[in-house]
């Protein structure tokens, strides 16, 4: 008998061993890169990788499963140094329109690397309860990367009547 597949683990909080333990974000995709298991896959931006390993163990159960289709857009990502520097930026630009205060100069040094930005923006998403704003991050720090991204927000139906309905 063969072990759960992509198609059917369930995200769960937290790093582990094998897929049969469970899967956060970052191990579905590396194992939809065909990558060792990891929540560190080398096709995949640093940064990008930062934001959803938190954002991943900060979110509740049921918020967390909305991360499923982020696994296959985010293959791929890892680019060049000037790319990953706008991706910090739009990180840390995040995190401050999110209510982060910057820290003194010498620790805001600090932050200005793939981990501690990432990390940050997704603190301050998981504190202030900005999902849809996270996953439009998300987009966005993809779409960075020379290419569309290949997760399909805008057409999912279910979505758009959600917005819509909190529209009215």
């Amino acid at each position: 008998m063969t072990g759960p597949s992509h198609q059917t683990v369930r995200l769960a909080r937290g790093r582990h061993a094998s897929r049969h333990a469970g899967v956060c974000v970052m191990e579905l995709a590396s194992m939809l890169a065909h990558e060792p298991f990891s929540d560190r896959a080398r096709s995949i931006s640093p940064t990008i990788g930062a934001f959803l390993r938190t954002y991943n163990d900060g979110l509740d159960d049921t918020l967390r499963q909305d991360l499923y289709p982020v696994a296959a857009a985010i293959v791929g990502t890892a680019a060049r140094r000037a790319v990953e520097r706008e991706r910090i930026n739009r990180c840390l630009a995040f995190a401050r329109r999110h209510g982060a205060r910057t820290p003194g100069r010498r620790a805001a040094l600090g932050l200005a690397t793939p981990e501690a930005a990432g990390a940050w923006a997704a603190r301050m998403a998981v504190e202030g309860g900005a999902h849809e704003e996270a996953l439009a991050l998300v987009d966005e720090l993809v779409a960075l990367g020379g290419r569309a991204s290949r997760w399909p927000r805008a057409a999912d139906p279910a979505r758009v009547l959600a917005e819509l309905s909190r529209a009215v």
